[in-house]
């Protein structure tokens, strides 16, 4: 118990001395030392596979386990009571040519920030998404929306958002004096004594503080509304208004078109063909990477990282053109 007393004392400390990011604090008073799993063996993150990686987030009962069902043909345990899902289930969506990996993890409760539900686990697979699920009850998805922000945000991460432009470049001597105290002070508690600072933006001292300490991850996110086989067509026509999201019915599965070509879009996949010397480009097996990563780099490292030392050359052609660059050598 004094040891506990001590730390809080020393965090307070700290507390008082310096301009904090609230992401950057939660995870000091919350996660405890080794990260935020649960021990050896207690943690559920699968190993990543496909071309890209996304999960859904969702409060006990909200058809996560149907939709992964039928979006991937995967099984996760299913029944009328909260809770079936106790470890990650992963699935694999092939679409266009891609695989995306699909995760079913436990679902979110109030106070998982806290620990609770296995919280700290649940949120930890979160921050390695390219794209988060979050899976509303469309007859009250506004509480519980909120909630689930609240509870990502203090582990720092940002839906929908960018990373603010706002730049900075340590110097190992010299350097102008930084003149704004704010920024002195969050670059001290880095251990930065001399820096370049550029302001590009009217960034806040949250946003300066993520860029120096890289304390949040920003992650794109679609708001499933499930269950819309409860509400009338005029209130799906108004639904359809509100941004970054789909309404669907697991149950019935409908509208799973629309749920899969905006997961599509928000991913910004570019699937990139090989066309072997004399032979024509085969369709079926594309190279798929992220936007912008679509260099000839980018597609030589997802390949091997090797290649890129053996490569000189290559035609490229097609809609991303302009994005691609060759090496000659």
């Amino acid at each position: 118990m004094g040891v506990t007393l001590a730390k809080i004392l020393k965090i307070e400390a700290k507390m008082a001395r310096t301009q904090k990011n609230k992401a950057t604090l939660g995870r000091e008073l919350i996660t405890p030392k080794g990260g935020c799993g649960g021990g050896p063996g207690e943690g559920f993150d699968m190993a990543k596979t496909g071309d890209t990686r996304t999960g859904f987030v969702a409060f006990p009962f909200m058809g996560k386990a149907t939709l992964l069902s039928k979006l991937a043909g995967v099984y996760s345990e299913m029944a009328a009571y909260e809770f079936t899902t106790l470890t990650s289930v992963p699935g694999i969506i092939r679409y266009k040519g891609a695989k995306i990996q699909l995760l079913d993890l436990p679902g979110t409760v109030k106070g998982a920030k806290d620990g609770k539900g296995r919280g700290h686990q649940v949120i930890t697979v979160l921050q390695t998404y390219n794209l988060i699920l979050i899976v509303l009850d469309v007859l009250k998805p506004l509480r519980h929306k909120k909630v689930i922000e609240n509870e990502l945000e203090v582990f720092g991460i940002c839906l929908n958002s960018k990373l603010p432009n706002t730049g900075f470049k340590k110097k190992d001597k010299g350097g102008s004096e930084v003149d704004a105290e704010t920024v002195r002070s969050i670059l001290t508690e880095y251990k930065i004594h001399n820096a370049d600072v550029t302001l590009l933006s009217n960034a806040t001292a949250d946003d300066f503080t993520d860029v120096v300490g890289r304390s949040r991850v920003y992650i794109h996110c679609i708001y499933v509304l499930n269950k819309i086989d409860e509400i009338s067509v005029k209130e799906l026509d108004i639904i359809y208004k509100v941004p970054h999201c789909v309404a669907i019915s697991a149950h019935h599965c409908w509208n799973f078109d629309d749920l899969l070509e905006k997961i599509w879009a928000y991913l910004k996949l570019v699937r990139i063909y090989i066309r072997p010397k004399g032979q024509l480009p085969d369709h079926r097996s594309p190279v798929v990477v992220h936007y912008p990563r679509t260099m000839v780099e980018d597609f030589c490292l997802k390949i091997h990282k090797n290649l890129i030392k053996e490569f000189k050359y290559t035609p490229v052609w097609g809609a991303c053109c302009e994005t691609q660059s060759s090496k000659s050598g």
